[in-house]
């Protein structure tokens, strides 16, 4: 089992491959991260994303630095990207996650993913059990499109970040499940990354239905990679694990085991108030990651 870290932490901080790919080397002792592009825009120039590809290559060779991934992170999940109402923003997005993919693959990062996108809200406030049927279709035939484009740029996998809001998709096991198989065969795989957080919470799920192993049981065999997060079990919190909450990192690990998962990487996920101190975010983060390491993988 490997430890790696989401770089959310690092947002409007350690901002350059030069200082997180230090920071995390040398005073989180890790060298597994998973890149969040809040920390580089898609759009912007492509000679500014060329020399920050070429910066992260050099980074992560001088401090031995693997990528696994980059994930969409907070900015552009606040839109609904793949699942807007109106067909523009959706082509917009679908640009976008193309220009993510060729950043991906000038950095040598061979997989990228997140969550998909969110239907827009009924006036009367009603969340339905699931989204339109022409909005599946549609996202279906964008995510085959992606991964033609992904595969061009010499990416290998896309993830998909199940949420818990009935307005995205998907988020149950069961719409899971049906999306991977949607998906079969697509130029590169689609797998899930599965937050453990996101699976926990009540409401939307209930009872024996806010566990992870509804999840592990239906699409087991797609998770590619796990999100770990500090929680209550009623919002997405992502908490460090220097606050109490329910999530076990000791039980996460046998779980994992015992689904046959324990050889997928673990991303400590977590995010800050700006207004937090640096030195307050950093001494958070290595406690944490110094709970986690003995249970779930690191140096």
């Amino acid at each position: 089992m490997a430890l790696g870290i989401n770089l959310s932490f690092c947002v409007k901080r350690w901002v350059t491959p030069a200082l997180w790919a230090r920071l995390v080397r040398e005073e989180l002792g890790l060298d597994l991260v998973q890149l969040s592009f809040d920390l580089v825009d898609p759009l912007w120039p492509d000679e500014v994303l060329d020399k920050t590809a070429a910066d992260m290559r050099k980074a992560c060779a001088e401090h031995c630095i693997m990528v696994h991934s980059g994930f969409i992170g907070l900015a552009h999940y606040t839109f609904n990207q793949l699942l807007h109402p109106e067909p523009g923003v959706r082509d917009a997005a679908e640009h976008w996650l193309a220009r993510a993919y060729a950043f991906c693959g000038k950095a040598g990062i061979r997989a990228a993913g997140g969550p998909l996108g969110a239907i827009g809200a009924r006036l009367d406030a009603v969340e339905a059990d699931a989204i339109p049927a022409a909005d599946y279709v549609d996202l279906t035939a964008r995510l085959k499109r992606l991964a033609e484009k992904a595969q061009s740029h010499g990416l290998t996998e896309l993830y998909i970040e199940p949420t818990p809001l009935r307005r995205e998709w998907p988020w149950t096991p069961g719409q899971a499940r049906r999306l991977s198989d949607d998906l079969a065969g697509a130029a590169v795989p689609w797998r899930y990354c599965l937050d453990w957080g996101h699976a926990i919470l009540s409401p939307p799920y209930a009872g024996e239905e806010a566990r992870v192993e509804p999840w592990l049981e239906t699409i087991g065999r797609e998770i590619g990679a796990i999100h770990i997060q500090q929680s209550d079990g009623r919002l997405d919190r992502h908490w460090d694990f220097t606050e109490p909450g329910i999530v076990d990192p000791e039980a996460v690990a046998a779980t994992l085991a015992r689904f046959g998962l324990a050889d997928r990487p673990v991303f400590l996920e977590v995010f800050y108030p700006f207004e937090e101190t640096d030195a307050a975010v950093l001494d958070r983060v290595r406690r944490s990651v110094a709970v986690l390491a003995p249970v779930l993988g690191g140096e």
